[in-house]
């Protein structure tokens, strides 16, 4: 149960690149990738849309049959497998898993199946035959193992916006149990491929907005009001220590601790104390101090309560740390739902090598109660010398998650 694991492969797509290299590129210019989009029934709003190749790494008939949230899984999947240079060909693919954390799922699916029965005088015999496997909870996974011939188990994690932790963390666990060998593990969405999110957001008041739509999503800023909702997907190939050394992968960090746990306590509104309580267990079995922390990176949402009580719960943990610098991403990529966890861990992942860390954009005036020391925001700060990342990742109904990586 102490073996050493690793991030040697990293696949994404995201609103502001198809791969880690784009994307920190983003990141470290302030690029926003949320633009005006036109929503079903609702006209033009802010989102976050992502541009890859589907058919890259699928057959344009097994994309057909298959789903959006799926095509992202496969894409990102097989990105991950390439960075990471595994041999596929000559791989046992029975000791390979695949754990995906995700928001919701089939929404997209079952929304255009409505659409359009109510273009077609209600007539049901013209619901897709593909519908039932296209909207299983547990499709984005087992899209990604009938692509790649994997016989290992998969699943899919239900855990709302934490999803991208939460689907490596099961990684981690996976391949501690001993159950795989190796895991493609993180988190997907195609939230904003589907209209009722941005409806339900709208009915919540949490809809975010600005005359400038590139600043629609601007976390911790006095003026923010609500979420740039956006799709994405995040996937990465983790392995053990002695398995990556023996085959002289490249390894982007190691996974020294995690923790999760549950508010208990109210539908959105998320809790300060489970929050704090989150970051330290994550910390005591990392045995780590805040000292040690370099970089944390915020769930920072946009919403007003949710950026208040998180900036308190880690003003809490790590006031006393002069040298922990305090980041959040969803600025540029507007919030991925299940895939926001896994590539705002991946945006912070390059810091290790090039000695930056990127900025929190969009700040026209801090909120007086998001104020923290060492808060990165508008301009990128410099550090050649980060070791460790804390990754934040909390979700509705009360799910919070926390992960530690250090460099190798």
């Amino acid at each position: 149960m102490h073996r050493r694991i690793v991030i040697t492969g990293v696949g994404l797509t995201s609103p502001v690149g198809n791969d880690i290299s784009t994307m920190r590129k983003s990141l470290l210019e302030g690029k926003s990738g949320i633009t005006e989009n036109e929503i079903r029934y609702m006209g033009k709003r802010p989102a976050g849309f992502c541009d890859f190749d589907e058919t890259k790494h699928q057959k344009k008939k097994a994309r057909r049959r298959g789903t959006r949230a799926g095509s992202i899984s496969i894409y990102c999947a097989n990105e991950a497998l390439l960075d990471a240079k595994v041999n596929w060909a000559d791989v046992d693919k029975s000791r390979y898993g695949v754990f995906l954390g995700i928001t919701e799922h089939g929404n997209v699916e079952t929304e255009e199946e409505v659409y359009q029965m109510h273009q077609n005088d209600l007539d049901y015999n013209l619901w897709s035959i593909h519908h039932n496997p296209r909207t299983v909870a547990n499709s984005c996974a087992g899209e990604v193992t009938l692509n790649l011939g994997i016989t290992g188990p998969h699943y899919t994690v239900g855990s709302a916006c934490a999803g991208g932790n939460m689907g490596l963390i099961n990684g981690v666990q996976q391949i501690l149990l001993g159950e795989v060998d190796s895991a493609l593990c993180g988190g997907i969405s195609e939230s904003s491929q589907t209209f009722g999110i941005f409806a339900a957001f709208n009915a919540q008041g949490a809809l975010g907005s600005h005359e400038d739509v590139s600043r629609a999503s601007r976390p911790l800023c006095k003026t923010r009001n609500g979420i740039a909702i956006s799709e994405g997907g995040c996937i990465f190939h983790i392995e053990t220590l002695e398995s990556a050394e023996k085959r002289n992968a490249k390894i982007y960090g190691e996974v020294i601790a995690y923790a999760y746990n549950s508010d208990a306590s109210d539908f959105v509104l998320p809790n300060t104390e489970r929050q704090i309580e989150c970051m330290k267990k994550t910390l005591d079995r990392a045995q780590m101090d805040v000292t040690e922390i370099d970089i944390v990176n915020l769930h920072a949402t946009g919403t007003v309560m949710g950026d208040v009580n998180e900036v308190a719960a880690v003003r809490e943990v790590f006031g006393n740390s002069g040298k922990t610098s305090i980041n959040f991403t969803k600025g540029h990529i507007g919030h991925c739902m299940g895939a926001a966890g896994a590539l705002e861990l991946a945006g912070n992942l390059l810091s290790f090598e090039d000695g930056m860390i990127h900025a929190g954009i969009n700040v026209e005036e801090l909120d007086p109660e998001c104020h923290m020391e060492n808060l990165v925001i508008n301009k990128p700060k410099e550090n050649p010398n980060v070791q460790t990342i804390l990754n934040n990742s909390f979700g509705m109904l009360g799910i919070n998650s926390s992960v530690i990586i250090k460099k190798y």
